[in-house]
């Protein structure tokens, strides 16, 4: 959508006539207005405020509390870099099959979570987006967990000892703070190792993830004192 919108803007100069002698001078052209800027570019592939601003704008990253704008902006796009780093590691595997459920089931979730279908259509208007691109989105999310879960899954391993160590470090300790009896280990196991496993897997995500990184050829724009060159201009 953003490349058709430069093309058209580049078309319409290309078209422009030159005024005929006999009229006035035209007047001095406004400066183009920046719509859009690149934040970041890892390994050739542009970040732009507009993407920062969208996952801002569709709550997919609450703000912490204490958390500045610009903190939250400086967050937001070392996560997209992360995002960008993973995208392209699961592009040139290949594994990009996600079943269609499993995208409606998603999208079903970001609409609920606008209270209704029409509040949603009308927040994606605001932030300049389409359904379509959010689809796009969320296909290449589920791709991402998808190969996270099967190629990475694999290496995580609790056992039944690490069970009992965090029975006893956590859940023993946490039900006497509360002046009750702490539940047998049997009810509470596969709970534990539900934990576990998912801690170990976000460890296996990051490790891959600080490999992607260090690999790559990452660019941040922080803020920089002359505006960058805008990525989409306006014809005054």
């Amino acid at each position: 959508m953003r490349r058709a919108a430069l093309a058209a803007s580049l078309l319409l100069i290309a078209a422009a006539p030159a005024p005929a002698l006999a009229q006035p001078p035209a007047p001095e052209p406004e400066a183009a207005a920046l719509v859009d800027r690149i934040v970041a570019v890892v390994d050739e592939d542009p970040i732009l405020l507009s993407e920062v601003e969208e996952v801002i704008g569709l709550g997919l990253a609450a703000r912490r509390p204490g958390e500045s704008d610009a903190e939250l902006r400086e967050r937001v796009i070392d996560g997209l870099i992360e995002q960008r780093l993973r995208f392209h590691e699961v592009d040139r595997s290949g594994f990009l099959r996600v079943p269609v459920a499993e995208i409606e089931a998603r999208m079903a979730e970001l609409v609920g979570a606008f209270g209704d279908p029409e509040a949603f259509r009308r927040r994606l208007a605001e932030l300049g987006m389409t359904e379509p691109e959010v689809r796009q989105l969320v296909a290449r999310q589920l791709a991402v967990l998808t190969y996270v879960e099967e190629r990475l899954g694999a290496r995580v391993f609790v056992g039944l000892e690490d069970i009992r160590a965090r029975y006893q470090e956590t859940v023993v300790p946490e039900a006497r703070a509360r002046g009750e009896s702490p539940p047998p280990l049997d009810e509470v196991r596969e709970a534990i190792r539900a934990v576990l496993q998912q801690e170990r897997l976000n460890q296996e995500i990051a490790r891959w993830t600080d490999e992607l990184r260090r690999e790559a050829d990452v660019l941040i724009f922080q803020d920089p004192p002359d505006p960058l060159p805008p990525v989409v201009d306006t014809i005054p």
